[in-house]
């Protein structure tokens, strides 16, 4: 496992661009929004650190995981210049898990080809509830913190491309 006792949410500080003039957008499922609800915490805090207004994150709500695509792409509408979309789907008895794993990492990937305005990848697809909490602020760190950075990147980017 690629993150087996390690905490990816620490970082450099000061290697990250301020933020204080972008506006993100964060769409975060409420399916396992004990998962999502965490990693939204870490992505919201690790923003503002980096000096986004409050005024300027958009946080929308959509049911489940499969239906953060249709939530990013109409928020890329928004005037933002990244959006974080916030998922957890955790493997079932059934091949749901695979199918819904698919199609969101694939629209996502989508969005990202044919808009300007960068979506980041934060859903998390584990085998089990304890793996989800170990991502999602425990002894894996939390992911939602590392999507904020990713974002904050990927405005920059956009600016200076």
């Amino acid at each position: 496992m690629a993150t087996e006792n390690k905490n990816l949410s620490n970082y450099d500080k000061s290697t990250i661009p301020n933020a204080n003039k972008f506006r993100f957008g964060i769409v975060v499922s409420e399916w396992n929004d004990t998962i999502t609800g965490n990693l939204y915490e870490g992505a919201y805090n690790t923003l503002l650190e980096h000096g986004v207004l409050p005024k300027n994150i958009i946080t929308w709500h959509v049911p489940g995981s499969f239906e953060l695509i249709y939530g990013c792409k109409k928020m890329q509408k928004q005037m933002v210049n990244a959006v974080i979309a916030i998922g957890s789907v955790i493997q079932g008895e059934t091949k749901h898990f695979d199918f819904v794993c698919e199609a969101v990492a694939q629209g996502i990937k989508d969005l990202n080809v044919n808009s300007e305005t960068p979506v980041v990848f934060c859903v998390l697809t584990d085998n089990n509830m304890q793996q989800a909490l170990d991502r999602s602020g425990g002894k894996h760190g939390n992911k939602g913190i590392e999507s904020a950075i990713a974002a904050i990147k990927m405005a920059e980017l956009r600016k200076n491309s």
